[in-house]
């Protein structure tokens, strides 16, 4: 294979390396991944082949990226911007924001520096996975304009179509100066919560795998140990005794909220995995069949990650608050896989 058909490419805001690690099984290859947070170095670094830079987007360097890229490669930019104008990354860069000319409360001000970077480094090929209302947003416009060198495509995908376990739906856009691309409709056979975790060994609430730290389920209060024991999969806290009801849901409003407290159901795709899925009370997050909310190995096989994907050093204790934000947080691993294959069989078709 010549060089010139290799991908070469550097993730931005990588997370945990779900995009990276996705891409890399397609054949891509993942020089650099960046993230203003300390904690996604030990997972990005220990599973994946990149380098790891520890920089916020807002202030880096192009020529960092560019010195990234292999000479004479085909180079990729890839990236999912955080948008909430309060995430950990808005917080974590509270000061770099000051050095920068994008204004602070700017919701999507990462989406419009990832396209002033596009701009800036003209790389070969270009892709950006982001929530769909992203693209109601003029920055989106603004992007596609920055993009008018590139044949451009973007559409929302419906992760069950990919072969995800899992309801989740993210706008996805490719770009590339090598000619057309354009994302197909996916039709993937549908995998299950059975598929993706029911080999896991049997946890009680509370308690942890002896031989995976990660696999640990929530501690759950008496009352609601009782409301979960009286959860159907797929129902909801309706279906509990009226004694069972917290005040809320006995309100007007609290009939809006029937996902709560909720169970998986294992013959069918998962709820959209977030930082809080190892909380029973946050959403449809209770196990199919044992009494206690998904743990976040579980969580994370369901985002696509592999069983033995580590998140934290053996020396560094297990934090349902961290290790849930990172795997809420990341691009599914199944997504970044069929990303990257189209990327590698459009530069093929092109090269």
């Amino acid at each position: 294979m010549s060089l010139r058909s290799e991908i070469s490419a550097v993730d931005l805001f990588c997370g945990a390396g779900g995009l990276t690690h996705g891409l890399e099984r397609a054949g891509v290859k993942v020089n650099l991944g960046v993230d203003i947070d300390p904690a996604c170095e030990h997972p990005f670094k220990t599973n994946n082949r990149g380098r790891f830079l520890r920089s916020d987007v807002n202030t880096l360097a192009p020529s960092t990226i560019a010195a990234a890229f292999d000479e004479g490669a085909v180079t990729m930019l890839a990236g999912c911007a955080p948008c909430q104008p309060f995430s950990t990354y808005s917080r974590a860069s509270k000061k770099s924001k000051r050095e920068s000319s994008l204004p602070a409360n700017d919701e999507w001000q990462l989406v419009k520096r990832f396209g002033d970077l596009v701009t800036e480094l003209k790389p070969d090929l270009v892709t950006m996975e982001n929530v769909p209302p992203l693209s109601d947003q003029p920055v989106f416009q603004t992007l596609l304009q920055q993009l008018s060198d590139y044949s451009v495509d973007f559409k929302i995908i419906d992760c069950p179509t990919i072969g995800l376990p899992q309801r989740r739906k993210r706008l996805v856009l490719v770009a590339s100066r090598l000619g057309p691309i354009s994302l197909p409709n996916f039709d993937a056979p549908q995998t299950s919560v059975r598929d993706a975790i029911g080999n896991l060994p049997s946890l009680m609430a509370g308690e942890v795998d002896p031989g995976d730290r990660l696999h640990r389920a929530s501690r759950l209060s008496e009352l609601n140990l009782r409301r979960i024991k009286a959860s159907k999969p797929g129902g909801t806290w309706r279906d509990w005794p009226d004694a069972l009801r917290a005040k809320c849901h006995v309100k007007d409003t609290g009939a809006t909220y029937p996902s709560v407290y909720g169970r998986m159901t294992w013959d069918e795709p998962s709820p959209t995995i977030t930082t809080q899925c190892f909380g029973y009370g946050n959403g449809r997050f209770g196990h199919p069949e044992q009494h206690r909310a998904i743990t976040l190995r579980e969580a994370a096989m369901l985002q696509g990650f592999p069983r033995n994907y580590e998140f934290v050093p053996a020396d560094e204790p297990v934090s349902f608050a961290k290790l849930g934000r990172l795997i809420g947080n990341a691009v599914p691993v199944k997504l970044g896989e069929v990303i990257g294959i189209l990327m590698r069989d459009h530069v093929k078709s092109a090269c």
